[in-house]
């Protein structure tokens, strides 16, 4: 490995954990008046932001990407206003540093706190997604951690410009200019590096495709807070309104079909297949969607457009397919669903439509997924939509954090103790 980038990767994590423990005790207005500056400079960079990412569309073009991907490269003024608003709306947020989560006092009289404090410092790994640098910037900063940003080729040139404007926010505010940094490398030894270094780093949190993040939880020495893909399911009950499923099947699909909050899989109540599933059908047909079936959806589809409906492989029921495909399956009852779901899914998202209370009570409660909607949409697992303001990513792990990921996930917690001479006996 290259002793330079070495070098260059541990100086940059040096200067983060320095400013990380600047930040721990920055009072939540200081912050505030970084992100409100960061706020107002993204728009008045649109020019040059948008300049940036043109660079790097030309070269993904170039380098045939898909579109799925091409879409999450791509900056556009409207997508930049809700960048900027995303700021002032974490900006907004309480800050999370500092809450006393528990107290009590013991028999001997001694008070013990348990308080939020930050992580430290925060290594995020990531592919074409040109909005992960802000919104991982301003969560770092508004809950005290420092960042490393370390983001993929395809958008080097977008991420070189927001991580300028970061830079002169925080100078501008006094702030530690080393709070929030970009490795200025897409080198792979330099990741390999940045890995390693737990002495310095405290989380990794790698955002991308399924064979990123098993690299950087294979090779890490710092803990790792990861989903590997997003196999979202859509169940449609046999007590579900026609035209809510409808609704929130094509929104859960097509919105944005690229990204991981998307849904892959469909489930029909062999009760409401016959009439619910031609429907569905028609209306994910009528928007671009090929349906790969089991058996009985195929009987029953049997007069769709044959280019649009095809049999579905054993591994398709297990696929992120990331693009306009969609997985369909009939299941004889509620606990079916939930069995195959509990079976298939990979505990990102699933959603329930029914006009049944208990059903969905049911489902919620037995589907072993960080988020489980009843009559709404998988999209919605999304720290924007939580009210967030951003996310740093979104978890399936078990421990510290599930779902997606905001101020309060980005902390952790010490034991502060107030006595007045007490000695353990």
């Amino acid at each position: 490995m290259p002793a330079d980038l070495v070098q260059l990767v541990t100086s940059i994590a040096q200067r983060a954990r320095a400013a990380s423990l600047v930040l721990a005790t920055t009072p939540s207005a200081r912050k505030d008046a970084a992100l409100l500056r960061l706020a107002e400079l993204i728009p008045a960079s649109s020019d040059s932001l948008l300049a940036a990412n043109a660079l790097d569309l030309a070269e993904a073009r170039a380098n045939q990407l898909p579109s799925h991907q091409l879409d999450r490269l791509t900056l556009t003024p409207a997508r930049l206003d809700q960048l900027a608003e995303s700021v002032r709306q974490v900006a907004a947020l309480p800050d999370p540093v500092g809450t006393v989560l528990e107290e009590w006092t013991r028999p001997n009289g001694i008070l013990i706190r348990k308080r939020r404090v930050p992580i430290g410092v925060i290594g995020i790994i990531y592919e074409a997604r040109p909005n992960v640098t802000i919104d991982c910037a301003i969560l770092c900063l508004k809950s005290g951690n420092a960042a490393i940003l370390r983001g993929g080729k395809e958008i080097f040139h977008t991420n070189t410009a927001f991580a300028a404007l970061i830079t002169q926010a925080l100078a501008e505010t006094g702030l530690p200019a080393s709070a929030v940094q970009l490795i200025p490398t897409t080198d792979r030894a330099a990741l390999n590096t940045l890995l390693k270094l737990d002495t310095l780093v405290h989380c990794i949190i790698p955002r991308g495709g399924e064979s990123l993040i098993r690299f950087v939880a294979q090779n890490s020495t710092i803990p790792v807070i990861k989903h590997y893909t997003g196999v979202c399911f859509v169940y449609a009950d046999q007590d579900a309104d026609p035209a809510i499923a409808e609704a929130i099947l094509i929104n859960a699909k097509t919105q944005r079909p690229g990204v991981c909050n998307a849904a892959e899989q469909l489930l029909v109540h062999a009760g409401a297949a016959p009439t619910l599933l031609p429907r569905l059908a028609a209306a994910l047909i009528a928007k671009g969607v090929q349906l790969r079936c089991d058996p009985a959806a195929l009987a029953l589809l049997a007069g769709a457009p044959e280019s649009q409906i095809s049999a579905a492989t054993a591994a398709d029921y297990t696929s992120e397919f990331l693009d306009l495909i969609l997985a369909v399956r009939i299941v004889p009852d509620l606990e079916t669903a939930i069995t195959t779901i509990n079976r298939d899914s990979s505990g990102h998202t699933e959603a329930i439509i029914t006009q049944n209370e208990t059903s969905a009570r049911r489902f919620q409660d037995a589907v072993d997924s960080a988020v489980v909607t009843w009559n709404a949409s998988t999209r919605f697992n999304d720290g924007f939509e939580f009210g967030f303001g951003a996310e740093i990513g979104i978890s399936t792990d078990r421990l510290h954090a599930r779902g997606p990921m905001g101020l309060n996930e980005l902390c952790t917690y010490k034991y502060v103790i107030d006595g007045i001479g007490q000695v353990r006996a």
